[in-house]
């Protein structure tokens, strides 16, 4: 076929009337895909080739890669070239046609299949720019010639208008979709009250979104700087197991300090990515992470995960950060709602406890003066027996009982009492290490195990620091108790930052976790506000009670939270100005 001269006018008119036909049946199609399959197997039976592809160039990585092909086989798909490289490089890069009729003797030739033996390829160009290529082959030498040239590249330009208007069409019906979905999806998240809720709300929608493996929320924590986990879908085991994200020296906390999205086509093979083997396990490839930003200020992440290697397109990372923002209102509009309903409770606590208090203020005076009365009279009635005589012992239990009584009646005034804490600058590392020296003994008794993790360089709080100090000790006895037969508790400091319009530190936290037998969730609830009701053996339940009541007055809060099989109580105090 390489001499022109043998063709017959008849064949070409044929293959004229055959170009003819291709170009209505390729302009008829609108689905992308579809279009790129007809375009390939009309153009490998226009030549009379054995295979064929479509060759385009990925904007975001500028590779070539195979977009359909007919006559191939499937792993054809994954081969990529560089703009340059090969004939069809070359063809891309050059902008003109190439006619090899023996690739043997071409150096530009990357052999891909054993069967090839000529190729034909043609640039495809709209508006003066190389879109891609349009390539065929045979397996027979010099199978195309200068007649089978120019029809190629007459179907070349045919169908890179066609591919044009397919990807407009795409591109406009993928976007329709997608705001379609995200005003559902809006929706959806915002009609959630409960922060719980709503962040699995977000995590279930952005997943169908975007057509993801996996999809995961990550809020900054309140010390700012750790990502946590907070919400998934999709994920398995390996994921929610995975550790906080580091803010200052990962991939997701450059998301966060930029409040820009950041993609990874495949975080398996990035050194970028610090969490390889669990996304290996997971089966996780490609990553889209956007910010979380409300009021100017980033609160966390959202990740969507691909199981291929992709690049988002910049439509779906536009949608992806509409659904971020709407998500970011949702979280902060949950988190609203939460502290109206605590201000609430707290609001009906302090009008039962001060009811409470003078209630038992004034049973407390009333038992107070005829028990003083009866221990007056126990010690002047010189009761004293033999040692052998049984009214001997009851005696001795009588007098014990009544200090036990007089001892709760001491509680009860002094929870009555409420007294103003006395506020000055106190230093909290010092209160607990002179904690740890006053527990070292009974912690050792115990076989329990003290770690205290203070923060360097933290500020003084407004507090009165013998008051913290009995809730410090409260907390610790209360974890003593917990691990009758030894255990880890921790103690730890950190500085934490509420509001960036400060410029400094404003609250410090103090966390108390144990190992213990942990308390469940009617005591959680009931821990702050019991008063004689108690379960310990020899308690008188108004530890937690006092704990709540003098964090209370000092502006601080108090949070208990389940940690595996413990428990850990964390408090929030100001700093002093």
């Amino acid at each position: 076929m390489s001499d022109d001269t043998q063709i017959h006018p008849a064949i070409q008119l044929v293959q004229l009337q055959r170009l003819y036909q291709v170009s209505k049946i390729i302009h008829s199609a609108l689905d992308q895909q579809e279009a790129l399959g007809l375009i390939v197997r009309e153009a490998v039976g226009l030549v009379g080739a054995t295979s064929g592809s479509v060759v385009l160039i990925n904007p975001t990585n500028k590779l070539l890669e195979i977009q359909a092909a007919h006559g191939l086989p499937t792993s054809s798909s994954q081969f990529k070239l560089c703009v340059g490289e090969g004939i069809t490089g070359w063809v891309a890069q050059q902008g003109k046609p190439a006619l090899v009729s023996d690739v043997r003797v071409d150096d530009r030739y990357i052999q891909i299949h054993d069967h090839t033996r000529s190729e034909l390829a043609v640039p495809l160009e709209v508006n003066g720019s190389i879109l891609g290529v349009i390539n065929v082959d045979s397996d027979q030498l010099n199978a195309f010639s200068e007649i089978d040239l120019s029809l190629l590249s007459e179907l070349a330009s045919q169908a890179a208008n066609v591919m044009r208007n397919a990807f407009l069409y795409e591109r406009s019906r993928i976007r329709a979709n997608l705001f379609e979905s995200l005003l559902t999806v809006g929706q959806a998240i915002n009609s959630a009250v409960d922060l719980d809720d709503a962040l699995s709300s977000i995590a279930r929608e952005a997943c169908n979104l975007m057509s993801a493996r996996t999809s995961a929320l990550q809020l900054l924590d309140e010390s700012s700087d750790r990502l946590t986990l907070v919400a998934s879908h999709g994920a398995g085991e390996a994921y929610l197991n995975k550790p906080d994200v580091i803010v200052s020296d990962s991939f997701l906390g450059s998301v966060v300090h930029r409040k820009k999205p950041l993609q990874i086509e495949n975080i398996q093979t990035s050194n970028t990515y610090q969490q390889q083997n669990m996304a290996r396990e997971e089966g996780l490839i490609a990553l889209l992470s956007v910010p979380l930003v409300f009021q100017a200020n980033a609160i966390g992440t959202l990740n969507i995960y691909k199981k291929n290697s992709y690049v988002f397109s910049n439509d779906e990372i536009q949608i992806t950060m509409a659904l971020a923002e709407l998500s970011a209102i949702a979280i902060e509009k949950a988190r609203l709602l939460e502290r109206i309903v605590e201000s609430e409770e707290l609001l009906r606590q302090n009008e039962k406890l001060s009811a409470l208090g003078l209630l038992a203020g004034e049973v407390a005076h009333e038992i107070r003066n005829p028990l003083t009365v009866l221990k007056m009279l126990h010690h002047s009635l010189g009761l004293e027996f033999p040692a052998n005589d049984p009214r001997a012992e009851d005696v001795r239990i009588m007098g014990e009982k009544m200090d036990h009584l007089n001892t709760i009646v001491e509680q009860v005034l002094t929870f009555a009492r409420n007294a103003e804490p006395q506020l000055e600058p106190t230093d909290i590392n010092k209160l607990i290490d002179d904690l740890r020296i006053l527990v070292r003994r009974k912690t050792a008794q115990q076989n329990v195990e003290l770690d205290t993790r203070l923060a360097k360089d933290l500020p003084m709080v407004k507090a009165d620091g013998s008051q913290l100090s009995q809730v410090f000790l409260n907390l610790t006895l209360n974890a003593l108790e917990a691990m009758p037969k030894g255990g880890n508790l921790t103690i730890e400091t950190r500085v934490i930052h509420l509001s960036k319009a400060s410029g400094g530190p404003t609250h410090v936290r103090i966390q108390f976790s144990d190992n213990g037998c942990g308390m469940d969730t009617e005591s959680r609830k009931r821990a702050f506000t019991s008063l004689l009701n108690t379960g310990k053996p020899g308690g008188t339940g108004l530890g937690l009670a006092i704990v709540g009541r003098i964090i209370e007055s000092h502006s601080g809060r108090i949070k208990i939270k389940p940690t595996g099989t413990g428990t850990t109580f964390s408090i929030l105090m100001p700093v002093a100005e």
